[in-house]
């Protein structure tokens, strides 16, 4: 574990492992995670069909919206891109609001950055 991750929540950390799993389970660009108001979380990869493209983290969010969510924690996205994309931090900050922290990892685990959904 690097520095950087060690100095997240321990309920972060979990997120951006389970975020780093999914990647490598389904071998997808993107992994990511999310934690809602009750402390459930909500894992996913990207998805790209023909028919439908969504972001693992815009897929997350689906996922808990889908489950009941009312509000997000924290989310979490493992990937090679440098920054989280605006529509990621959208999704985020339409179920959770503006201050819910979005942290980007590379695939190795290592957390790049913490942004808000702002």
């Amino acid at each position: 574990m690097t520095d950087s991750a060690a100095a997240l929540d321990p309920e972060d950390r979990k997120i951006v492992t389970l975020a780093r799993s999914a990647r490598a389970r389904n071998a997808v660009p993107e992994g990511a995670a999310v934690r809602d108001e009750t402390g459930r979380t909500y894992v996913a990869g990207t998805v790209a069909l023909d028919s439908l493209k969504l972001s693992a983290l815009q897929t997350a969010v689906a996922m808990a919206v889908a489950s009941g969510a009312k509000s997000l924690e924290a989310a979490a996205i493992v990937t090679e891109a440098p920054a989280a994309t605006t529509a990621d931090r959208a999704a985020v900050r339409d179920l959770g609001g503006p201050a819910v922290p979005v942290h980007l990892a590379a695939p190795d685990g290592t957390l790049r950055s913490t942004v808000t959904a702002g």
